[in-house]
């Protein structure tokens, strides 16, 4: 049994403590946000935060996360339905094309501005590294700096 909490729900699975943590979100627990994209920790369609942290599910075995926090991309509005500063600013730069990435770009957008509020173009490439098959980095990068005028606030 892994005990955990994910999105603010407590979690118990009792599943082999070396399956990846996405297929536990995904196939146990039914949610369907962190994507399989790669399986090796490369595209970010995976990530979640756990503790806070923007981390790849797919390799994460969901023995090491116990007594962890989880946030998935559902986890990011706040209990009333309000979204997230940057979920909010993905939806004013119309960011998405297919989405199928989106919820780890999320997620990692929101790591990097809580570790840095404002950070500049260069900063965003070396924080940002998931991969979007349509090619919608301009409008993320629009996206990531109008959540950055405003992430301070909250």
């Amino acid at each position: 049994m892994v005990a955990f909490t994910v999105n603010e729900t407590p979690a118990n699975v009792s599943v082999d403590p070396s399956k990846p943590l996405l297929w536990v979100l995904r196939e146990d627990l039914g949610i369907l946000g962190p994507k399989y994209g790669c399986g090796v920790a490369q595209c970010g369609a995976c990530r979640v935060l756990i503790d806070g942290v923007s981390t790849p599910s797919c390799v994460m075995p969901v023995g090491s996360i116990a007594g962890a926090s989880i946030v998935t991309v559902e986890g990011l509005a706040d209990a009333q339905g309000n979204l997230s500063i940057v979920q909010q600013a993905w939806i004013e730069e119309q960011v998405p094309q297919c989405g199928f990435c989106q919820p780890g770009f999320l997620i990692a957008v929101t790591d990097l501005l809580r570790q840095n509020p404002n950070p500049t173009d260069a900063e965003i490439d070396a924080a940002i590294t998931n991969i979007c098959r349509c090619g919608t980095y301009p409008r993320i990068r629009r996206a990531i700096h109008r959540a950055a005028g405003t992430i301070s606030q909250s």
